[in-house]
């Protein structure tokens, strides 16, 4: 290599970080700063990946595929301002990077990949501070808060908008002096059956809308005042938006006899009409922007490195390092105490109920591998029955898992059954009371489905909760105490013929069974 091509390397360096000379903290600095992300990368790999695995299949968060490069490209953006400052390390910041990797190991134990996935952004982020400072960071403020767009949440908001949609659209189709017949998220108008499903809900155009929403309002102006104004209309336009494209693909439909916007093709409207309204919102938007601040013509260069720079940010390198590789020890130590062999559910017994097979064309939930079931139908010597289903879960992950998105009473894609209604109740069981989740199930409308009453609860390693946020909670709980991952739930249904008779058998079921039942999983807990 001839001497002429070091200095154009050089040049390259110097373009994207004026002032990366021989005497600047940078030449310490940005090396540390990549190993430790490289680090990070390779420990929490397995969390990356299934990020970006969600970012490549799901629609809602698609749009998640465009912020690493966005962020590279704000930074990039910065480099004028960044080489004023002189990095230096802030050792206080470890700190928080050891909460965001306690918080990452609260993820994994409770099986909550968006928890993990948060954690691992965040550490992404407090790298900066704990290497840079606070100074650097300031700086560069947006970029890293920017980059918790890529965490693939905001699933939890589906039940909200979609009965926000469903009522919405009901009420202006009553507006319009359409007749309706309502029940859940279901819906009858003369020409038609419809009903307000998830791709519906409008979360997709909520989440994307605030991300461009937050990039918009960043680089167009300059007062926090618009900046928050802009950002609430990003999240009400979206919502407003979606119950209208809802309202009118109803009332295409209905007047067009069901030729139009009937099927899959709505959704294609949908985008159209959300693309076209977000242009609008910019385009408005703009009317209002604030030019950039003046730059300085010429950046001052970062103050030379002392001769105690080295030592302290090798030193917080190393520390932040240990920090990241700690949960991960510990998740190993704490897998290892666990139970490894693969539960069996014996025969459940429950005299003077006698036991039967559940029936073949009943009601089955979509809940997602669990590493045992037991289905069975129990009959009161009266002939009232009762079916029991127990999904029990051992050694759970981020794909299997006792709560999760993949699993659920009823698929999104069942055709046969709809939810109907969700409410909760308790079960006084002697000095105890145990909380349950009920809900009704039935066909479409327009069907002769029978009507069921379900009643659920989670039972974590010797504790009954109706929460899906306290079943997480309890099994991390468990496991950070070394007592393991078992969980279950337990599902018992009948037949509603008669509005609060199905919901008396059931309480009535538990009431009795509820001891027996929790010795049956603690025998499948002890047994190995």
């Amino acid at each position: 290599m001839s001497e002429s091509a070091v200095p154009a390397r050089r040049s390259v360096a110097a373009r994207l970080i004026p002032g990366f000379a021989a005497s600047s903290p940078w030449r310490i600095t940005l090396p540390a700063l990549l190993l430790l992300w490289a680090a990070l990368l390779l420990l929490y790999r397995d969390t990356a990946i299934g990020m970006v695995q969600i970012w490549l299949r799901s629609d809602t968060f698609a749009h998640a595929i465009v912020v690493p490069p966005i962020v590279l490209w704000l930074v990039v953006r910065q480099r004028h301002a960044l080489a004023a400052i002189a990095p230096a390390p802030e050792p206080r910041m470890l700190w928080a990077m050891g909460a965001a990797a306690f918080l990452w190991l609260l993820g994994q134990l409770s099986a909550t990949n968006a928890v993990s996935q948060f954690a691992w952004v965040a550490m992404l982020a407090l790298c900066v501070p704990a290497l840079a400072g606070m100074p650097l960071t300031r700086c560069l403020a947006f970029p890293l808060g920017f980059m918790f767009f890529a965490v693939p949440i905001g699933e939890f908001m589906l039940p909200a908008m979609i009965g926000w949609t469903a009522d919405f659209t009901v009420a202006a189709l009553r507006l319009s002096g359409i007749p309706v017949y309502r029940e859940g998220q279901q819906f009858i108008i003369p020409s038609g059956n419809w009903s307000v499903v998830e791709a519906c809900s409008g979360v997709r155009y909520l989440i994307a809308s605030l991300m461009t929403g937050v990039l918009y309002a960043y680089l167009n102006y300059r007062s926090t005042r618009r900046r928050l104004v802009f950002v609430g209309i990003s999240i009400a336009v979206p919502v407003v938006a979606n119950w209208l494209r809802a309202y009118m693909i109803v009332l295409l439909g209905h007047l067009s006899d069901n030729r139009i916007a009937a099927g899959a093709d709505h959704l294609v409207y949908g985008w159209i009409f959300f693309g076209v309204v977000m242009l609008l919102m910019f385009a408005i938007g703009g009317r209002w922007a604030e030019a950039r601040a003046p730059s300085p013509a010429t950046a001052p260069h970062a103050a030379p490195a002392g001769p105690g720079f080295a030592p302290v940010s090798w030193i917080t390198t190393i520390a932040a390092t240990l920090i990241a590789i700690t949960p991960h020890a510990l998740q190993h130590g704490l897998a290892a105490g666990e139970r490894t062999s693969a539960p069996t559910l014996g025969e459940l017994a429950l005299p003077p109920w006698s036991d039967h097979a559940a029936p073949a064309d009943g009601w089955t939930p979509a809940f997602k591998e669990p590493a045992a079931q037991l289905r069975r139908t129990y009959v009161a010597p009266d002939g009232r029955s009762v079916d029991l289903y127990v999904g029990y879960y051992r050694r759970q992950d981020g794909n299997r898992k006792l709560v999760g998105s993949g699993s659920a009473l009823v698929r999104s894609d069942d055709g046969r059954w709809r939810t109907k209604a969700v409410g909760t109740s308790a079960v006084v069981v002697g000095d105890r009371t145990i909380p349950v989740r009920t809900t009704r199930l039935g066909g479409d409308l327009m069907s002769n489905e029978s009507r069921l009453a379900v009643w659920q609860v989670y039972w974590v390693n010797g504790t009954w909760v109706a929460s899906e946020t306290w079943a997480r909670l309890h099994g991390a709980w468990h496991r950070l105490l070394g007592r393991g991952d078992d969980a279950a739930v337990v599902l018992v249904h009948a037949i509603e013929e008669r509005p609060g008779e199905a919901d008396a058998l059931l309480g009535e079921f538990l009431r009795a069974h509820a001891p027996a039942l929790e010795r049956y999983l603690e025998r499948t807990r002890d047994g190995g």
